[in-house]
C-alpha cells in the first residue's frame, strides 16, 4: 500500500521520536539522495539552543541574488508593496448543502513562527518553451492568488517569479532544448530559494509548497540540495508537493525519491512531506496517467491526505474562487447549481461535507480519491470542475480541494517547529 495508512500506532511512534526519526532514516533507509552543490555536508555544524543546526551550508550563507534582490522579482514577500498574497480579499462564503450561506473570514496569522515558499505551477501562455520574469494577471498573479495566499493564515509567504517552462514546453517541447528549458526554471528557483535562506530566513522553519511543475522544482531541489544537508533538513517544517509523483519504496514512508525526508504521519510532526495526485474515486489512474504511478521498480507512488495523515477517509475543507480570469489555466465549482455563485459577495466560496478524500491504491496506482456531495439531498450538485480527463485527474483543482486542511495543517506543524525537536 503506497500511502500513509499503517495505523494509528504507527503515527504515535512518530511522534515520540520527533526529528530522531528523520536522521535514523538515513542509516536504516538506502535513498536516492543527491549530493549537495558544494558536494559536501556540513554534519559537524554547531546547533542552536533549539537542537538545531545553526549555520547554512558552504556556499549558501551571505549568497545575494541579482535577479532576487529586486522585490519586483517577488509575487509575494511580507511587507512589500504589492504583494500578491497580502491577503487580502480572501473571504470567504461557506454554502451549505440546502444553499444556505454563512459568512468565512480569512484572518492573516499575527507574527507566525514560520514561513511559506511557493513555487506556482505551468501558467506562463509566453511563447517558446521559457517564460520571462514579466508576470500576467491571469497567469502568474492569478495563480498565487488562487494557491499561496490562504497560506498566509499559518506563514509569511514567499513567492518568487521565475523562467518556468511554459505551457508550449510541457505540450511536447523535449530534445535538448527541452532539458534547458527544465534547467533554466531549476536554476531560478534554486537562486530565489538560497537568496531567501541567506537574506529573509533568520533561522525561521520554512514549508516549501510546490504544485505540478513546481512541485517537481521543489522535488529536485530537496533531492540535491536538503536531502543531504542537516542544517537545511533542521529547517524544513514540511513540504507540500501536490500534483506530482513521489515515490517510496513499497510498504515504507521513507526512500526511493528521497533518502532521508519521510511523509508526514502525524499532526506534530514535522521535516516530512504531503504529496498526492487528485483523480475522481470513479476514475482511477489508468496506466499512461502522468501521476499516482511510480516508475521505478520496487518502488509505489506516496499519497498522504492532509485532512487524515493516519490514512483514511476524510471530509476535505475545500476553497473555490467564485470568478476566475479570462484565459486562466484554473479550475472553477463547474456544477450547473452553483450558477448562484455570481451573486456572492466573496471572491471565494467553500462548501462544508461536500468533498472527500480517501488515498487509494487501485491496479497499481495510488492517488487521492475524491467523492463529491453528500448525498441525494445535497443541492450543490457534484461537479467541481478541474477535471483534464483521465492521465491527468483533478489537476486544475488539487491544491483547491484541500487547501483549508493544508493551512490548517501548516500552522499545526509550525507550532510543533516552534515548539523545537523532541
Amino acid at each position: 500500500m503506497a500511502h500513509v495508512g499503517t495505523g494509528r500506532a504507527a503515527a504515535d511512534r512518530r511522534r515520540a521520536r520527533g526529528v530522531a526519526v528523520r536522521v535514523l532514516a538515513a542509516v536504516l533507509i538506502l535513498g536516492a539522495a543527491a549530493c549537495s552543490s558544494d558536494g559536501g555536508t556540513d554534519a559537524d555544524a554547531a546547533e542552536d539552543e533549539s537542537g538545531r543546526q545553526a549555520a547554512l551550508p558552504a556556499g549558501w550563507d551571505g549568497h545575494t541574488s541579482d535577479v532576487y534582490a529586486d522585490d519586483a522579482n517577488w509575487l509575494c514577500r511580507p511587507d512589500v508593496e504589492g504583494d500578491v498574497c497580502a491577503g487580502e480579499d480572501l473571504d470567504a462564503t461557506a454554502v451549505a448543502a440546502d444553499l444556505s450561506t454563512e459568512p468565512v473570514d480569512h484572518v492573516v496569522a499575527d507574527d507566525p513562527p514560520v514561513d511559506c515558499f511557493y513555487v506556482y505551477p505551468t501558467v506562463s501562455q509566453d511563447a517558446g518553451l521559457t517564460a520571462d520574469l514579466a508576470v500576467a494577471e491571469n497567469q502568474e498573479v492569478w495563480v498565487a492568488r488562487n494557491q499561496a495566499a490562504r497560506f498566509t493564515g499559518a506563514c509569511r509567504v514567499y513567492a518568487p517569479v521565475y523562467r518556468q517552462r511554459t505551457i508550449s514546453a510541457i505540450g511536447g517541447g523535449g530534445g535538448a532544448a527541452g532539458e534547458e528549458a527544465r534547467a533554466t526554471a531549476y536554476a531560478d528557483v534554486l537562486d530565489a530559494f538560497q537568496h531567501y535562506m541567506a537574506n529573509d530566513n533568520e533561522g525561521r522553519g520554512v514549508v516549501l509548497i510546490g504544485h505540478s511543475q513546481g512541485a517537481g522544482i521543489l522535488t529536485e531541489l530537496i533531492r540535491r540540495e536538503i536531502d543531504d544537508q542537516p542544517a537545511l533538513r533542521d529547517r524544513l517544517v514540511s513540504a507540500l508537493l501536490l500534483g506530482t509523483t513521489i515515490e517510496v519504496p513499497d510498504g515504507q514512508v521513507v526512500g526511493g525519491t528521497f533518502g532521508h525526508v519521510p511523509l508526514c504521519e502525524a499532526d506534530d510532526q514535522t521535516g516530512c512531506v504531503v504529496t498526492y495526485a487528485t483523480f475522481p474515486a470513479d476514475s482511477p489512474p489508468p496506466p499512461e496517467a502522468l501521476f499516482g504511478r511510480a516508475r521505478t521498480a520496487g518502488n509505489e507512488a506516496a499519497c498522504v491526505n492532509p485532512a487524515a495523515l493516519g490514512g483514511g477517509a476524510a471530509t476535505l475543507e475545500p476553497y473555490f474562487p467564485t470568478a476566475i480570469p479570462a484565459g486562466a489555466l484554473s479550475g472553477d465549482v463547474a456544477a450547473a447549481t452553483m450558477d448562484r455563485l455570481a451573486l456572492l459577495d466573496t471572491g471565494w466560496v467553500t462548501m462544508p461535507d461536500y468533498v472527500r478524500g480517501q488515498c487509494t491504491t487501485t491496479d497499481g496506482a495510488t492517488y487521492l480519491a475524491v467523492t463529491v456531495g453528500s448525498g441525494p439531498t445535497d443541492q450543490r450538485g457534484t461537479d467541481i470542475g478541474g477535471d483534464l480527463g483521465p492521465t491527468w485527474g483533478l489537476h486544475l483543482v488539487d491544491v483547491n480541494v484541500a487547501i483549508g486542511d493544508l493551512v490548517d495543517l501548516v500552522r499545526r506543524q509550525g507550532d510543533a517547529f516552534a515548539d523545537g525537536p523532541s
